[in-house]
This record gives C-alpha cells, structure tokens and sequence, in this order.
C-alpha cells in the first residue's frame, strides 16, 4: 500500500504501518486528506503491484546507511534514531524501500485478496501536540472467500452500531454547534439513563456504599496531591492560564474533573476515622469530562462529557480480598441484568517496569500493589489477560 502511494503522490512523506488485529494501517504526511476516490486509485496501483510479482528483498544497515536511505523521509529518521542502537532492517520491493521490522512474504504476488477500508486522521505518534496524519485502514486475506466474508460481518456490524440506532430510535444525538463528543440525550435516552441510575444507586446503597456528591471542577491544588496535574493535565479542560498558575502568576484556574477519585478521599479526610470504620464505600453517579482527541470521537464510547457509577472503598489490607470479590460479584450482576453478563472479560493492566515516569509511587509500591491483585485474581478464578504499560498513573 505505501508503495502505491508513493507511486501516486511522489511528495507523500511515509511514517509507520504495522498490522492490528483487525488488519493492518498506514500513516502518511500529505497535504490534502485522502478520499474515498484516492483509495479507489490506491487499491488499484495496489493490484498492479501484485501482478508485478516483485521480489522483496531484506537489508541490514548501519545507522549511516539508514539515514541516507531516509534522508528524504522525516518520520523515517525519527524512527532510525529511537532505534538505533537495534537492528535496522529496510526491505527493498521493486523501486520502494521501506524502514520496516519486517518480517514480509517473499514476493507481492504472494498477496492474494485485500481491501482498502477507511481513511482518518492521527497523530504522529498519537501525540495530541504533533502533526494530523493520514492513516489508511485496510484488510488482508489469503482467499476471496474469507475477504467476502469478514467485508460482510462489517456491513452488519454497522447496522448494528449504537451510533446508527441510537439515533433511529431517539436516543441521542450530537449537534455541530454544541461539539464533538458532547452528546444530548433526548427524552427517550434521558429517560433510560435516569432508570438505571436509580436503580445502580439504590443497588450500591443495599450494599453498604455512602452516596456523595462532589463539585464538577476544582483548583488544581487537588489534581497536585492526586498526582493529576503531573500526568493527566493533557487529558483535562482547564480553565484559566495554567501556564500561568504554574508560575505563580495570573488569576484562579479551575478544571473540571476527569474523575472523582481525589474528591471522594476528601468526604473520607473530613474527620479524624478510626479501623473501626473500615471498610468505607463511597459512590457517586459522577459526570466527568476529558479532553479526548477530535479523531476518536464516536457516538456514545468515545466523548468528552458522560456520567458513570463510580466508586472508592477505603479499608484495612485484611479486607481487600472480600471487598474486592464484591465489586466484581456487583459488577457480573449489573451487566448480567442488563444482558451483558456473557460479554465480559477481564484484563489485569500494570504497570510498564521500563516506563517508570508517568507513574506515581516506587516499584517496590507497584510490584506489591500488583503481587496481592494477582493473587485476589486467580484466587477468584477469573481469567484475565495482562496489559504491560496499560494501569492508570496511580
């Protein structure tokens, strides 16, 4: 595919493509967006490549050799130099060269049936504060048969995509003046958000949870001690000069809360507590609000303003294993009413050892955090996949 771009659009600059689990993708640095007619063209040239049977040859070189290769192709080296201390493989088919991990099929003629899927924007790097990217989204398979098959699985699924039918059925809407990933939950929804929260509500208070209430927004004196400030900020709508406000200068900035968690420790700080009182639950029909990039928006998943249940248990050690085993027995059974009790999974997300910046706390606090949640996991019996780098700062 980035063969037949460069083809096609000489001045495109190449930046990564790897395969996914639902196929694969490429990002590209181009004046004008791709369009539906573009992808047309691609998959075309793509087809001719094919046909071409080209041999795809690898080499090994040096960092020198690579950035010469490369000196045309600014997200190339960018990439050369994160890994430069590795093995730097380019793979050669026909008159395209390509900084790639590899590994390939022997020749293009080996790839039987694909499709071009989509286009969007990214961010380099999926950094909010770089370039808007090209990405183009595609699929591969070795016969017509399984391609035909998994292009029709994605035609129903979009028949059946809660941004389709929540709008047919009135649920929700979203309006351009108001902004992406700002929905409005018409009566019908309206009415179904006010029916569960009632009942999840009146289901945490059978089971020994404190309702709060905490305010919307706060000064970021509290996301400091939370540790948000430090690592979440770019996640957060902040109101005021919070340049400024770091430099101790300028007027009060405010920032609405992407999460509850430092508010809800102050309902438990507000008295001297005594063991006795553990364990405390506290929950909260919280609305939160994070500042999710333009391009992942979608319908009700991807947004910037929702509301969820959410809840923080203060206790003893001796009790985390009872306590924990009722949040997920409460969870089974919340999903399971409302018909998604077979659609759960579990996954176990820890922190990156190698990554040690954007978290809070030492390693030895993170290796014994995780040590006891493991043993509570297969204690219980769950079945869980891991997640390196996936827990949250704290």
């Amino acid at each position: 595919m980035a063969q037949a771009v460069k083809r096609l659009y000489p001045d495109v600059k190449l930046a990564i493509g790897p395969a996914i689990d639902a196929g694969f993708y490429y990002d590209f640095d181009k004046e004008n967006a791709f369009t539906t007619e573009d992808l047309d063209k691609i998959q075309a040239e793509m087809k001719k490549i094919v046909k071409e049977n080209l041999t795809i040859e690898k080499k090994i070189l040096s960092y020198e050799d690579a950035k010469e290769v490369c000196k045309d192709e600014p997200y190339k080296l960018e990439l050369i130099e994160k890994h430069k201390d590795s093995e730097l493989s380019f793979y050669t088919q026909g008159e395209f060269t390509d900084f790639c991990a590899g590994p390939h099929v022997m020749r293009t003629g080996n790839v039987k049936q694909f499709k071009l899927l989509s286009t969007t924007g990214a961010y380099w790097r999926g950094d909010s504060k770089n370039k808007v990217l090209s990405r183009i989204y595609g699929v591969a398979f070795a016969k017509k048969d399984e391609l035909d098959a998994h292009l029709e699985r994605l035609e129903q699924a979009k028949l059946r995509d809660h941004n389709k039918l929540g709008r047919d059925l009135e649920l929700f809407t979203t309006v351009d003046v108001i902004g992406q990933g700002l929905p409005v939950l018409l009566p019908k929804g309206a009415r179904i958000v006010q029916i569960l929260q009632r009942f999840v509500e009146d289901e945490e208070q059978k089971r020994g949870y404190l309702l709060t209430k905490t305010p919307l927004m706060a000064k970021p004196d509290i996301y400091k001690i939370s540790g948000h400030w430090q690592h979440y900020r770019e996640g957060m709508f902040v109101i005021g000069d919070a340049d400024a406000y770091d430099r101790g200068e300028g007027n009060e900035v405010l920032a609405l809360r992407p999460m509850t968690c430092p508010f809800q420790y102050q309902v438990f700080l507000n008295k001297k507590r005594s063991y006795r009182d553990l364990p405390m639950r506290l929950g909260e029909t919280s609305t939160l609000f994070r500042n999710e990039d333009s391009g992942e928006m979608h319908g009700l998943i991807r947004v910037r303003h929702f509301t969820i249940s959410e809840g923080h248990i203060i206790l003893r050690p001796e009790q985390l294993e009872d306590e924990f085993r009722e949040c997920v027995t409460l969870a089974k059974e919340m999903l399971t009413i409302i018909g998604l009790g077979e659609d759960v999974s579990y996954r176990f997300s820890q922190w990156d050892p190698n990554n040690t910046g954007k978290y809070e706390g030492t390693p030895e606090q993170w290796e014994e955090a995780q040590n006891s949640m493991q043993k509570i996991l297969d204690h219980l019996g769950l079945e869980y996949e891991i997640g390196i780098g996936e827990a949250a700062f704290y």
